[in-house]
């Protein structure tokens, strides 16, 4: 591990047998938050900016892509809990 990065940093875990470092991916594409929320992508497309998850498109046209930051994903659900 190299000396300068701090042992407990999450984003410099080593987890493979090869001692790389893994880094956790900062953006979600729509599948992948509807997959995470149990809910199909038509709705994260249409419910989203109305719940304030701000989407991140890249690209232009129909082949553009809309990404969430998982950190706000992680927020908004933690937002939703009853108790």
């Amino acid at each position: 591990m190299d000396p300068r990065t701090p042992a407990n940093d999450p984003h410099n875990q080593i987890n493979s047998p090869q001692g790389r470092r893994t880094v956790e991916p900062v953006l979600m594409d729509t599948s992948e938050v509807a997959t995470m929320l149990n809910m199909s992508t038509s709705w994260v497309y249409r419910e989203a900016s109305k719940l304030g998850l701000k989407g991140y498109k890249l690209g232009r046209g129909k082949s553009a892509k809309v990404l969430y930051k998982r950190s706000e994903i992680f927020k908004w659900l933690e937002q939703q809990r009853i108790h």
